[in-house]
C-alpha cells in the first residue's frame, strides 16, 4: 500500500511539473512596446491593441475621485509625518463625514487628534503631504455646483507658481501616471511609459487574476534594472474589471532625483462601486519629497472611505 501511494504521489508531482512546463507565455509587439501575455489572456483572445489603448486613455481612475464630489461618505483619516530617523514628528487621525445636500457638500469632523506641528499658527497644514490629502478628502466650507465630469477637464500649471504649482504637478503624477507631465523640470518626458523613447526601458505584462472576487485583466509595467535612472515610474500594476474595464485597483511606485528636487513615492488605491459610480475606498501613500527651498518631507497616510450615500 505504501509503495502504491508513493508511486501515485510521484506521478501526480510529475504531471503537475509537465503541466507547468507546458504553460507558455506569449510576447507580442504593440506599437513600440513588447508585451508579455499570460496563457489565459491568450486563450481569452483579448484584443491587446484595443486594451493598451484603453490603458493609455483611461479616465475611470480620475473620475472615481471626481465622484467623491457628488456623494456623501464617512472617512477614517491617518496622516503621519516622519523625521530623519523615521520617527513621527507630526500626526493627524480623524473621522470625518461628508454631507451632500442641495448640490453642495460640506464636511463634519466627528473626532480628531493631532500631534506635533501638523498645523501652523494660522491653522493651515505645515506639510505638502497633508495639503495634498486635504485637497482630496477635506473641505473647510460648503462647496457648491460641482460635477463629476472629466471629459475636457485637464490639469494645468498655467498661471500657477510656488506651492500651488507643485500641488498641481503632484495631481498630474497621481491621476495620470504614465502620461507626460508638462512644466515639471528635467522629467516631463520621463513619465511617458508608452513613448517610443521609453520602449526599451520597461517590461510589460498582461495577466488575468481575481481581485476582491472580481475577474480582472492585470496590466503591469516594471522598469528594467539597468534603466532606473532613466524613468520616473518604477513600477505600476493596474487591475481592470474584465467586463467594464473600469479600474478596480492600482499600485505604483515613482521616484527620481533631479538634484534641485527628488522624490520616492509608493501608492495603493482600491476602488468600490456605489450604485453605478466607481469610487475609491482605500488609499495608501508613502512618500519622501524634497523640493528646493523647502524641508524634506516623509509622509505616510491612509484614507479609508465607507458608508457612501448617493
Amino acid at each position: 500500500m505504501l509503495k502504491k501511494n508513493l508511486t501515485t504521489a510521484i506521478l501526480l508531482l510529475l504531471s503537475f511539473f509537465l503541466f507547468a512546463q507546458d504553460k507558455k507565455d506569449t510576447t507580442i509587439k504593440v506599437d513600440n512596446n513588447y508585451i508579455t501575455l499570460s496563457e489565459i489572456v491568450v486563450n481569452n483572445k483579448l484584443d491587446i491593441a484595443s486594451f493598451i489603448e484603453r490603458v493609455k486613455t483611461d479616465t475611470t481612475f480620475y473620475k472615481a475621485f471626481r465622484n467623491l464630489h457628488i456623494i456623501g461618505y464617512t472617512s477614517l483619516n491617518d496622516i503621519r509625518m516622519l523625521d530623519k530617523r523615521e520617527k513621527i514628528q507630526a500626526s493627524l487621525t480623524s473621522k470625518t463625514k461628508q454631507i451632500r445636500e442641495n448640490n453642495c457638500r460640506k464636511m463634519e469632523v466627528l473626532n480628531q487628534v493631532t500631534t506635533g506641528d501638523m498645523y501652523d499658527r494660522k491653522g493651515n497644514f505645515n506639510y505638502y503631504t497633508a495639503q495634498m490629502y486635504a485637497g482630496l478628502f477635506f473641505t473647510k466650507d460648503s462647496v457648491c455646483g460641482e460635477d463629476n465630469i472629466v471629459k475636457g477637464r485637464e490639469f494645468s500649471t498655467q498661471g500657477l507658481s510656488g506651492i500651488e504649482k507643485h500641488k498641481e504637478q503632484l495631481k498630474m503624477l497621481f491621476f495620470n501616471p504614465g502620461k507626460k507631465i508638462k512644466g515639471l523640470p528635467f522629467i516631463s518626458d520621463k513619465t511617458e511609459i508608452f513613448n517610443e523613447s521609453m520602449a526599451d526601458k520597461y517590461d510589460m505584462n498582461i495577466d488575468y487574476r481575481k481581485y476582491n472576487n472580481e475577474d480582472c485583466y492585470v496590466f503591469s509595467v516594471k522598469v528594467k534594472d539597468d534603466k532606473k535612472s532613466d524613468v520616473v515610474i518604477d513600477e505600476m500594476t493596474t487591475w481592470f474589471n474584465e467586463k467594464t474595464f473600469e479600474i478596480v485597483a492600482r499600485n505604483y511606485s515613482i521616484s527620481y532625483d533631479a538634484g534641485v528636487y527628488d522624490f520616492n513615492v509608493n501608492m495603493e488605491v482600491q476602488m468600490t462601486k456605489v450604485g453605478d459610480l466607481l469610487v475609491p475606498s482605500v488609499l495608501r501613500y508613502n512618500g519622501n519629497w524634497k523640493v528646493i527651498f523647502k524641508k524634506r518631507e516623509h509622509g505616510i497616510f491612509t484614507a479609508t472611505l465607507f458608508d457612501f450615500i448617493r
